[in-house]
């Protein structure tokens, strides 16, 4: 059931509006320094992105505006030459509307200009207030859109610039609200960081980042195993590390996609087995490790950022 609305939540909503256009200069003559408004400037980006049976009455739906102020946006960027119109073979009656060569000429440089200024705008902003900013937007659309915005499948890509420092930040805040562990865990996960970057050999070791929309989800780390005390590799084994799932994305069976891409690389570069060290009170982890085939190995009490845990090794043999 609807809420009924707070005096102060409409004014916060509103002073958000205010904010937002004044941000992205949406009170300016011109949208981006162009010579089109913001209404004018977003009826080219339709056009420009339209299949080829668009219709007015179409447009005016699917951007909840007036017909007959549509019909005059139309028509002054008619006037220019920016929009045509061509008569439908199957009912005359019908126009459709597509942008003219000199209409998509003028979209360009407006389109660029406005990846531009998005891109300023994050560019402001450090990776964790970015990836704050892309969540509060989501909601936002999710929370006032009349239909639910359909999900994009979850890719698994390599590393790209910035997401070593996304692991990182992530591993300590997510393991420090859940479980809450001191900042000694994220110092440990910086350090096996930095040892994949300086040890990295593309032919016996991966990592893989789980994205969907632009918003990282998880990760995965996969690399030779070595021996604790002499750090010398260990023959035939991989060490599957820092296994990470938003707690947006939990329960999609992601954490075991994630453990079987792991696998399926550590198959094709002739491994014999795999190793991953983990706590017991990290139940969903084990379920997931179990599930995928590993069996517990060897356990040890440990005193470790700032509790007194258990720390289990698991393996896997790959036939």
């Amino acid at each position: 059931m609807a809420a009924a609305p707070d005096p102060a939540r409409i004014e916060a909503v509103r002073r958000f509006n205010r904010f937002y256009t004044r941000r992205i200069g949406a009170l300016d003559d011109g949208l981006l320094d162009s010579p089109f408004s913001l209404a004018e400037a977003r009826l080219l980006w339709e056009l420009a992105h339209a299949d080829a049976r668009l219709t007015a009455s179409r447009l005016a739906r699917e951007l909840d505006l007036d017909p007959g102020y549509l019909s005059r946006l139309l028509r002054r960027l008619k006037d220019q030459g920016l929009v045509r119109t061509s008569r439908s073979k199957e009912d005359a009656r019908v126009l459709w509307l597509s942008l003219s060569p000199a209409g998509q000429r003028a979209f360009a440089p407006l389109d660029a200009r406005s990846r531009e200024q998005v891109g300023t705008l994050l560019g402001t902003l450090d990776e964790p207030r970015q990836q704050a900013l892309l969540d509060a937007m989501t909601l936002i659309e999710d929370a006032l859109s009349d239909t639910p915005r359909p999900s994009a499948p979850i890719a698994l890509r390599a590393l790209q610039p910035g997401d070593l420092g996304w692991v990182i930040g992530r591993h300590g805040a997510l393991y420090a609200q859940e479980y809450g562990w001191s900042d000694a865990f994220e110092a440990l996960v910086a350090r096996i960081a930095a040892d994949f970057v300086d040890r990295f050999d593309p032919a016996h070791e991966a990592a893989w980042i789980a994205e969907r929309d632009g918003r990282r989800l998880g990760c995965v780390f996969l690399v030779q195993a070595r021996d604790e005390a002499r750090q010398q590799v260990i023959p035939a084994a991989a060490q599957l590390r820092m296994l990470l799932v938003e707690p947006a994305a939990r329960g999609q069976g992601l954490g075991r996609r994630l453990v079987d891409e792991c696998e399926h690389f550590a198959r094709a570069q002739r491994y014999r087995r795999i190793l991953l060290w983990t706590n017991r009170n990290l139940d969903a982890a084990r379920a997931i490790y179990e599930k995928a085939g590993y069996r517990l190995i060897a356990s040890e009490p440990h005193h470790s950022f700032g509790h007194d845990l258990v720390g289990e090794t698991w393996e896997k043999l790959l036939a």
